[in-house]
């Protein structure tokens, strides 16, 4: 069983930077690939972007590449989310995933176990 647990979240400006993090426990950090998805009330979850195990193997969606950057610290145990020059469109509750690591880096929901609670991020224009 892995626990996870984002924060970070608020409230901010078009064209300004949040940080989002998530603390995953329970199992060792290095094992699991891991992912950040997005929700807006009515739509369904959406990837943003997923690291693997090692860090080594990288993807985001079309919509966040180039403003978004995914990252991890294995020995902290912690996944990152740098947004940057943020959008209302990019409005949304953020949810941290992991699942134990495969051969192919996984971008759809259905492939990660593991969920947090999410936390809101609210761009205003």
């Amino acid at each position: 069983q892995v626990q996870v647990t984002e924060s970070g979240g608020g409230l901010v400006q078009a064209g300004g930077s949040l940080r989002l993090t998530c603390l995953a426990s329970g199992r060792i950090f290095s094992s699991l690939d891991m992912a950040w998805f997005r929700q807006v009330p009515g739509k369904e979850r959406e990837f943003v972007a997923a690291i693997s195990w090692g860090g080594d193997t990288i993807k985001y969606s079309d919509s966040v590449k180039g403003r978004f950057t995914i990252t991890r610290d294995n020995v902290k145990g912690t996944l990152y989310l740098q947004m940057n020059s943020l959008k209302p469109e990019d409005t949304a509750v953020y949810s941290c995933a992991a699942r134990s690591s495969a051969i192919v880096l996984g971008t759809t929901e259905s492939r990660y176990n593991f969920w947090g609670q999410g936390t809101q991020v609210t761009v205003s224009s």
